[in-house]
């Protein structure tokens, strides 16, 4: 365990990096007093395109690949991670981020779109490995734990957040496909002893010709295995459906996860902008292909292009003028939800409109219902039935609602849908085979061009691993569903799993489709009574946003333990989907409400596995008055808000620390702690005037931080350590 940094920080993206400008130096001096030591690691977006591209870059600009440190730190008994939350990159955000870094000096390659050479398909091999949720797959060797700290409760309850009011009337829905979806078309089978060993994926074209799609794959003994494909074909008439078939006053829109799910959703994204716009897209073909436009990237790039010809311009606006209205991003700047496939992602959208009573902002800058389409039928009834839930029954009264967590399947890289390297666009009409070196083809599937293919697995360890979990926090909680399908070919061999196990343990824990267990744990909520739902990975994704949004008014301030299979743990810190315009006002008025509740709650669970992990009686001090501190920081009302001029960012972690240090000078269990915090504690209370002062001094100014993806160190330390009189007490 010595070999491993008491405490690993990670180093992020957005607003979660900038409040850990003002956060960490306050975290380090703590810990620093308990001989404790903080370390960082760069898992940012822009530090990880850094990473691959040490032979294009001056000995003084190179980084070290941190991700992959990370990777094998997290196999280590000692490991004790805590994880911010970073950019699961589109591809027009890392085109973003490799155009600020060559503007910056850094002589990194564009981002080939469509690779000829050996050298493009390399630059395309590495940005590749950099999109997507390319972080998670790498540090989650272990299972999800993820709940409301019960100060975060207690205070949600105390403080009821504002919810929409739902009518049986409302017009809003889900939409999804009638089949040949992934859903429909999954196939999954459990790897025999026999089977075990290596694999590869196989494409056959009517000709006969074969071509490996990915080779070098292997299976252990007991994994799940899954292999299916969505139809472009039927995909496209989904959605000409869909609109043709508008209601008056509804707005049309898509939701899916194109960071996550970084190959298959952009390209279906892609198809929603193709139908949405086919008439304009027949008309300029030609240019279109000229200028270079991939419909994946969304009409945003489409206008950019154009941008000047006024023909086209106004050829765009006459087609979509003549479409239904869209939901959208920002009304006033016009950015629709087919702008960028990366800013609608579902697991924040879905529960923004379902939290606004089934509303969501049209082009006109007023709400309306919602038609939400969602193709896959895999995760669409979640919504689904939570939106006919609210339609009968009415909103949630928060300050009596039960509280959901969710354990999550998602070790080793269990699941990971989308963003794993076994998803293809398929070239051609043909078939698609995973055939195991013992020579059986374990799943096939006739397909035809355009297709979206895709296999996950996941391992038998993490399954064992999740269910034990489940059960465990099953029997802390109480009430407890897994959320698996019987009629999906993949749950149906997890059902085996599970019920082999809960057999085994006589424990009797209802298993449940997703559109049951949603209103099962609706229900259980609504009478006062706290659940757990177990599920896979996706719906783990999508659910620690959907209740917790509902439950809390923000999924932000969620305490997200992953217990490492070896040991080890790592503490997420929640979602990071509202940074971008949390970052937006900063700039423009030096205001972060970027709110670190998340931090804290993970700081104090680190804390504390540390003291256990290491039998270090100071850390438990630590974290218990972290505990206190974020309670504090809650009943006394000094978390963030949105107007300039009130609580941001900043001070909410001069408060945090002030009441920290209280805590610690109050305790009795470690004198020295006691007596290193008092004078400190005294200083920040006898000086806050002064201190609030600086901090929100030039609050309303726009602020310069250097860049977006890789801002300026002194510039951000700058703007986000304003007080010098704080930073003297701290140190």
């Amino acid at each position: 365990m010595s070999d491993t940094p008491d405490i690993i920080y990670t180093q992020v993206d957005e607003a979660p990096e900038l409040a850990s400008h003002s956060l960490l130096p306050i975290i380090s001096a703590f810990a620093k007093a308990a001989d404790l030591k903080v370390e960082l690691r760069n898992i940012s977006l822009a530090g990880r395109v850094l990473s691959k591209f040490p032979d294009y870059l001056k000995d003084d600009q190179k980084v070290s690949d941190d991700l992959a440190w990370l990777g094998e730190a997290v196999k280590q008994p000692g490991a004790n991670v805590i994880k911010l939350p970073n950019i699961s990159a589109s591809v027009p955000q890392l085109v973003a981020a490799i155009k600020e870094l060559q503007e910056q000096g850094y002589a990194i390659p564009d981002y080939p779109y469509e690779p000829s050479t050996d050298e493009e398909k390399d630059v395309r091999a590495r940005y590749d490995t950099v999109k997507g949720s390319a972080v998670n797959p790498v540090l989650r060797e272990g299972n999800s734990d993820r709940r409301a700290a019960k100060a975060v409760k207690n205070y949600a309850m105390k403080n009821p957040h504002r919810l929409g009011d739902w009518g049986k009337d409302s017009k809003t829905h889900v939409a999804s496909m009638p089949g040949d979806d992934f859903f429909a078309n999954e196939k999954s089978a459990t790897i025999t002893a026999d089977q075990a060993g290596g694999a590869k994926i196989v494409f056959t074209a009517e000709d006969g010709r074969e071509t490996v799609l990915k080779d070098g794959l292997s299976y252990g003994e007991g994994t799940v295995v899954d292999a299916t494909f969505l139809s472009a074909r039927a995909l496209r008439a989904f959605i000409e459906k869909e609109l043709a078939n508008m209601e008056p006053g509804v707005l049309f829109s898509v939701h899916l996860k194109a960071t996550m799910m970084k190959v298959s959703d952009p390209i279906l994204f892609g198809h929603f902008v193709r139908v949405y716009l086919a008439d304009f897209i027949a008309k300029h073909d030609a240019k279109l292909d000229d200028l270079g436009w991939n419909p994946n990237a969304g009409i945003g790039d489409l206008e950019t292009r154009i941008k000047g010809d006024a023909a086209m311009e106004a050829d765009l606006k006459t087609v979509m003028d003549k479409q239904p209205p869209m939901y959208m991003v920002d009304s006033d700047r016009g950015i629709s939800n087919l702008h960028v496939s990366s800013d609608v992602i579902i697991d924040a959208s879905m529960p923004a409109v379902i939290k606004a009573g089934g509303t969501g902002w049209g082009p006109d800058g007023n709400s309306a219902p919602v038609k939400c389409c969602i193709p896959d039928n895999s995760y669409a009834p979640v919504y689904d039935e939570t939106i006919e839930y609210f339609k009968e029954t009415g909103k949630l009264d928060v300050t009596t609602c039960g509280a959901v967590s969710n354990v999550g399947l998602m070790a080793q890289k269990a699941e990971e849908y989308g963003s794993h390297p076994t998803t293809f666009e398929i070239p051609a009409k043909g078939k698609v085979e995973i055939v195991l070196d013992n020579g059986d083809v374990l799943h096939s599937h006739a397909v035809e061009a355009g297709d979206i293919w895709r296999s996950a697995s996941a391992n038998k360890a993490p399954i064992l691993d999740w269910i034990q979990l489940g059960i465990d926090r099953t029997k802390a909680t109480g009430k407890a569903a897994f959320w698996l399908d019987p009629n999906r070919a993949h749950d149906a061999e997890l059902i085996t799993y599970v019920k082999q196990v809960l057999s085994e343990k006589g424990i009797d824990i209802p298993i449940m489709a997703p559109r049951e267990a949603t209103r099962f744990t609706f229900e259980t909520m609504r009478a006062g009574e706290d659940c757990v739902t177990i599920t896979g990975n996706v719906l783990r994704d999508y659910l620690t946003d959907l209740f917790p949004i509902l439950e809390l008014g923000t999924s932000a301030k969620m305490l997200s333990i992953v217990k490492l299979m070896n040991g080890g743990g790592m503490f997420e810190t929640g979602a990071g989907g509202s940074a971008p315009k949390h970052v937006q006002q900063l700039m423009e008025e030096n205001h972060l409400r970027w709110d670190s509740l998340g931090e804290f709650c993970a700081l104090g669970e680190s804390l504390k596995f540390l003291a256990d992990a290491r039998d270090n009686a100071s850390a438990k001090v630590l974290g218990e008055a972290v505990e206190d501190a974020t309670q504090m920081v809650l009943e006394n009302g000094n978390s963030p808000e949105r107007p300039v001029g009130k609580n941001d960012n900043r001070t909410s972690h001069y408060w945090f620390a002030r009441y920290w240090a209280e805590a610690l000078a109050a305790q009795t269990e470690d004198t020295a702690l006691a007596a290193h915090f008092a004078p400190i504690a005294k200083a920040m209370a006898d000086q806050e005037a002064q201190i609030i002062e600086e901090l929100m001094a030039d609050q309303g100014n726009p602020v310069d931080l250097g860049g977006y993806y890789h801002g300026d160190e002194e510039k951000t330390l700058a703007v986000m350590r304003p007080s010098a009189t704080l930073n003297a007490i701290i140190g």
